[in-house]
């Protein structure tokens, strides 16, 4: 029997028997992998799911099936040695894939979140640190201007410097009419997915050198607009405008900036209001992969954006739409 490493089983401490990805997609047999290669369609869960629904901001660690981060497939190499991140809507989603990522390749890792996240958050903390690395646990909210400020700041003086960071965090409720759209809304949905990386930057910026690196999460929705996503969608294709923009700005001082979009992917953002429970059920469908992505499927292109092998990469949108998204 193979012995289990020290690391390995702080991981799975980390974890607790509730992280397994559920149902067979979670590891494939022998009949659906040949040579090490893994088909697509069935590399994870596919539709229909569960009918769901959870009060706004919503926890990976309830849903179901529970989506994959990486927590036990992502394997390191050292590509972030000594590197030092900050990411927001660190503790779900694609940020909580980076986050896992960035310290299996040997990074210092800050994640804010909102405090009702509390428990997803507890667990990528934990997993950080079975990895050897700093964690820096740095809850609040992102529409509040001093907060943002603050958020930097303490990243830096936690991690002693700050050299990646992640603007990932965002905002989605689904209306099916502009009509339904209330003003509060609309004002929480700018001012976490446009005001929050303004003043994140701004505050950032200083401490960034020549290598450092910016990466925001944009979407599909900047390219293709669904009608009841009229808001956030809106913030979505300004967040790829501000990533051609800085990068065109930050360039002359050594700073890329680039971002990730994303086709359908299973995260709390869809069972807390960013999709109809009808919607949930069938979510993903239509992608010519039949099933949509999980966020351990876009960890490698968040690395890849931040290591220096990447270094002519800036201005750029990645994507990872199962066939169906931009770019």
């Amino acid at each position: 029997m193979e012995k289990t490493t020290r690391r390995q089983a702080m991981t799975v401490a980390a974890l607790g028997a509730a992280t397994a990805v559920a149902g067979p997609a979670a590891a494939q047999t022998k009949a659906q992998a040949h040579g090490g290669m893994q088909d697509p369609r069935s590399k994870h869960p596919k539709p229909p799911f569960p009918a769901q629904s959870q009060p706004w901001p919503g926890l990976a660690s309830r849903m179901n099936p529970r989506p994959d981060h990486g927590e036990t497939s992502y394997v390191g190499s050292g590509r972030l040695s000594g590197r030092k991140a900050l990411i927001t809507g660190g503790d779900s989603g694609m940020g909580r894939a980076a986050a896992i990522a960035f310290a299996r390749e040997g990074a210092d890792v800050a994640i804010n979140y909102l405090p009702a996240e509390e428990p997803d958050a507890h667990e990528v903390v934990a997993l950080i640190r079975a990895e050897g690395r700093k964690a820096v646990a740095l809850p609040g909210d992102l529409r509040d201007a001093a907060f943002c400020r603050g958020l930097v700041a303490n990243a830096v003086r936690e991690l002693g410097g700050l050299d990646i960071l992640v603007s990932n965090a965002g905002r989605q409720q689904s209306r099916s009419s502009i009509a339904e759209v209330s003003d509060e809304d609309f004002d929480a949905t700018m001012k976490t997915n446009i005001y929050a990386p303004f003043w994140i930057i701004k505050a950032a910026q200083p401490h960034l050198q020549p290598g450092s690196v910016i990466i925001a999460t944009t979407s599909e929705q900047a390219y293709d607009p669904s009608p009841d996503l009229y808001d956030y969608a809106q913030t979505k294709a300004a967040t790829m405008n501000f990533v051609k923009s800085l990068a065109k700005q930050f360039g002359p001082k050594g700073i890329r900036v680039n971002g990730v979009a994303p086709g359908p992917v299973w995260t709390p953002l869809q069972i807390s209001g960013g999709a109809s429970e009808g919607k949930v059920v069938t979510f993903g469908a239509t992608a010519p992969l039949g099933r949509p992505g999980q966020p351990a499927e876009l960890a490698g292109i968040f690395v890849r954006l931040a290591e220096d092998d990447g270094s002519y990469t800036t201005g750029n949108i990645y994507g990872a739409g199962g066939g169906q998204g931009q770019p």
